[in-house]
């Protein structure tokens, strides 16, 4: 029985080895574990970033040669006598950004005095950036800040505003009245968005010399015809830009050369017709 003490703690203790070694593996399996998912879920978070967004691109790329938008039939019954039937083009470093151009005429009536008028025509295009915004967002911000302007001519009476059904995406006519050189003027504004392109037309009016002063509604009238032949005509930018590229698309340049080598095949001239086939 003596013996069999010491024999009994020997087991004991070689019996508690494996257990401590057992406890240390898995502590040092979940050190390990713990490691490799920190990693991965740090690279996960990394690799997650998103990619930042397009911009939508702008619809309009040119402008309307000014001085041409509006036909000459409606110069000649809104601006009678015009000094310049073609126009007076505002000056700008870019005629594809910004242009404007301008008509102004003295209608002498005689003994009825002098009928005198003036219309002007501004358009703005905005490209789209990616920093800025799409080119439609920046016209619209541009838009409305012509809309507030108009409203806010500097010695303006009666202003009024409404909605102008019919011309672009969105559209604004001012009308006021204005006091100048011991006359009164009429005024309407049309202020168009198109796209990515703003459209600004102004016509005004008044009688010199005892001639009446324009009815507002026919200013409006005039303005409003103005302006929609404006906006046609940027729209007409694009159309022309679609038929410019379907010219040099690579389908039509292909079927162009098929039919040259029809061509080529059939004529008399040509060293395939005259080859002699194998047999």
């Amino acid at each position: 029985m003596h013996r069999s003490a010491p024999r009994l703690s020997r087991i004991l203790a070689c019996a508690a080895v494996p257990v401590m070694l057992v406890a240390v593996g898995c502590s040092s399996d979940s050190g390990s574990d713990g490691k490799k998912n920190a990693g991965s879920s740090s690279s996960g978070t990394a690799g997650s970033k998103s990619p930042e967004p397009t911009v939508e691109p702008a619809k309009f790329a040119d402008l309307p040669d000014p001085c041409a938008s509006i036909g000459k039939k409606t110069i000649e019954d809104l601006v009678p006598d015009a000094k310049k039937k073609g126009g007076t083009a505002g000056g700008s470093t870019d005629l594809s950004v910004r242009s404007s151009c301008s008509w102004n005429g003295l209608d002498d009536q005689g003994v009825k005095g002098s009928q005198y008028r003036w219309l002007d025509v501004g358009f703005t295009r905005f490209d789209s950036d990616q920093s800025l915004g799409s080119g439609a967002k920046r016209a619209t911000a541009d838009y409305t800040k012509q809309v507030a302007k108009a409203k806010g001519a500097e010695g303006a009476e009666k202003v009024a505003a409404e909605p102008a059904a019919g011309l672009g995406d969105e559209a604004t006519l001012v009308t006021y009245g204005l006091s100048k050189t011991d006359e009164d003027f009429v005024y309407a504004t049309v202020v168009a968005r198109t796209g990515n392109v703003v459209v600004t037309l102004t016509y005004n009016g008044a009688g010199y010399a005892g001639a009446k002063t324009p009815s507002s509604s026919d200013v409006v009238k005039g303005a409003q015809k103005a302006a929609g032949e404006a906006v046609a005509a940027v729209g007409k930018t694009e159309q022309s830009a679609g038929s410019e590229d379907a010219e040099k698309s690579p389908e039509k340049d292909t079927k162009k050369d098929q039919a040259d080598a029809k061509g080529d095949a059939g004529s008399e001239d040509s060293p395939k017709s005259k080859a002699t086939p194998k047999s």
